[in-house]
């Protein structure tokens, strides 16, 4: 077993100014998301050009930060928000969650979109292989930042934490939303050589829903449920399984009607 170093959250103070380390994972994510976006754009065929990558990823920006601090404060921190509605605008306090930043992009995806002359789906196949990077990048800052951890384990990998091994399912999560995902969305998504089957017209979007959807759950029977929430129901469903149920249908269902229909 391992034991937890004690990460320092913040990444360097000038005077009363603290940069965290969890803020700086959000701006690799951002960063990974712009240079992948750019070299999708320049694939021959590619309906986005360069510099349509920078209006797309200042949408997704605002969709992230507004979906994902609003997703948080009304799927786990709404007793906080009636108590206190300045509650809302404080999200240097922590707390953003990834269902609600989905439906801040979704939304952005659709601004976008209409801006543009595209459809939903088509700006949404383009976002989705951006996005695992980021979500990665964000789970190692939850684990530096010594939260969301699992259940007691005795696991060679597991991490002791004020004397208990437990699981680290923010790893766990950063390389199955990270780094598997990307792989496969990035196979997925790939140039393909003349003759081939094409990439069809929301494929990605239900694969990253689904693969998404599939490793949150997967993760979730590991990690302890939200203290203020516990389990919702069965005595191991959590909110994050909750959330993640639609997902899987509906990128499934995309899966299908691609298999189903012609590209």
């Amino acid at each position: 077993m391992i034991e937890y170093p004690g990460f320092d959250p913040v990444a360097l103070r000038i005077g009363p100014l603290a940069i965290r380390w969890y803020g700086l994972t959000y701006l690799l994510g951002f960063f990974a998301a712009w240079w992948l976006a750019q070299r999708r754009s320049r694939r021959p065929g590619s309906a986005f050009v360069p510099i349509m990558v920078q209006d797309l990823i200042f949408y997704c920006f605002w969709g992230v930060i507004l979906g994902g601090r609003l997703g948080y404060t009304l799927f786990y921190g709404w007793e906080q928000a009636l108590a206190d509605p300045l509650y809302v605008v404080r999200i240097w306090e922590g707390g953003m969650s990834f269902h609600g930043g989905l439906l801040g992009v979704c939304a952005a995806a659709l601004l976008f979109a209409r801006k543009h002359s595209r459809t939903f789906l088509d700006v949404a196949d383009f976002v989705v292989p951006l996005v695992p990077i980021g979500l990665g990048a964000g789970r190692i800052g939850n684990f530096i930042n010594n939260e969301l951890w699992g259940k007691p384990s005795d696991a060679p990998w597991a991490f002791v934490v004020d004397g208990v091994a437990r699981h680290p399912t923010q790893l766990y999560e950063a390389l199955l939303e990270g780094l598997v995902l990307f792989l496969a969305l990035w196979w997925y998504t790939r140039e393909r050589k003349a003759g081939s089957t094409p990439c069809k017209h929301g494929g990605a979007t239900g694969l990253f829903l689904a693969g998404y959807g599939v490793s949150r759950m997967l993760v979730e029977f590991l990690r302890l449920p939200d203290a203020h929430l516990g389990y919702l129901a069965f005595g191991w469903l959590t909110m994050g399984q909750l959330l993640s149920l639609p997902m899987i249908g509906f990128g499934l269902w995309l899966l299908v009607r691609r298999v189903q229909r012609p590209a």
